[in-house]
């Protein structure tokens, strides 16, 4: 090769190495792409959930807020869900919190929860968080959340855990526990695209146990969230320990008609096997808070209560029911 052949070749060399550099930053910086090994994804979707149940003596105080935000290309998003319930208040206990719905996520936080004008978050759930809403007169304290069921899939994280907490709302200092949930999906985002058939027939239970226990639950048959979240998978933790859930099983015994063509389930019954001892549950889902009607499915919060039966023990389970038909 000539003098001046050698000259072209490393001029388009070069050129080909500073149009790859900015592509290289950005797929060192942001998340993998599961399906494409070495791109960045700019479809992304977050989710941290805080399920609390806590009692003083004017009674048990249920509190749900659901953080989740998402990359869409250039765009970015943030939405909170809430719900409050609390015994022997408003309408069979449900009470209006503001903030909900989706709010502008300015700095472009995906891997912390950004703050809104209604909630403020402070610190992070492994090493302990504050949830602070002046609006709402409300603020949730949590101690260190260690994960208790860890599922991934392609990139995707699904993370569980539960830890005591405080809940300070309008005078009130609610002592309980907190049931933790984090979901992290690439090449996701519901928050800016639909995805026919994405929830089907799932049912969450949020269970605070006496003594200060946890128990959680959810069955579901959307394909698309199974591989990550799996379709019948829970964790409990009784006595201050662990409890691994063999054998788990449950069924639906009861439903109710709902304004339309589906129904909504309302008691549960299953079990699992504890060192080759059986252990059951009973589950009684009450003051239904119908959020969405969509003729053919539904979404609603409500109030389950049951009891736990491991060994000669039976204890009391009290919490929150989330279902998506």
């Amino acid at each position: 090769m000539n003098k001046k052949g050698q000259q072209l070749c490393l001029f388009w060399g070069m050129a080909f190495l500073l149009l790859a550099l900015p592509f290289s930053i950005v797929g060192a910086q942001g998340a993998e792409s599961p399906n494409n090994a070495g791109v960045a994804s700019t479809l992304l979707y977050y989710s941290d959930y805080f399920s609390f149940i806590g009692e003083d003596e004017k009674g048990r105080v249920a509190f749900a807020l659901d953080n989740n935000r998402g990359r869409d290309g250039d765009s970015w998003q943030a939405e909170h869900f809430v719900v409050l319930h609390a015994e022997q208040e408003g309408r069979q206990g449900w009470t209006t919190v503001a903030g909900n719905g989706s709010y502008k996520n300015q700095k472009h936080e995906l891997q912390t929860i950004p703050d809104s004008a209604f909630f403020q978050f402070e610190g992070k759930p492994s090493e302990g968080i504050t949830i602070h809403s002046p609006k709402n007169r409300l603020s949730l304290k949590l101690e260190p959340i260690p994960f208790r069921l860890k599922r991934t899939h392609k990139g995707g994280q699904f993370l569980m855990g539960s830890a005591p907490g405080v809940l300070e709302w309008k005078g009130r200092t609610l002592k309980g526990r907190v049931i933790y949930e984090y979901l992290h999906m690439p090449d996701f985002n519901r928050l800016t695209r639909k995805y026919p058939g994405m929830w089907k027939d799932f049912h969450g239970l949020y269970a605070w146990v006496e003594g200060g226990g946890d128990l959680y639950i959810h069955h579901q048959q959307g394909e698309l969230f199974k591989p990550l979240v799996g379709e019948l998978v829970g964790f409990a933790f009784l006595d201050g320990k662990d409890v691994a859930l063999e054998d788990l099983r449950v069924e639906v015994l009861e439903t109710q008609q709902a304004k339309g063509t589906y129904r909504w389930p309302i008691h549960w019954q299953g079990g699992w096997t504890i060192n080759t001892k059986p252990a059951t549950f009973d589950l009684k889902l009450s003051e239904l808070n119908a959020i969405s009607n969509w003729v053919v499915g539904g979404f609603s919060m409500g109030i389950i209560t049951g009891e736990l039966s491991a060994g000669e023990r039976k204890l009391f389970l009290y919490g929150l029911g989330e279902l998506l038909i």
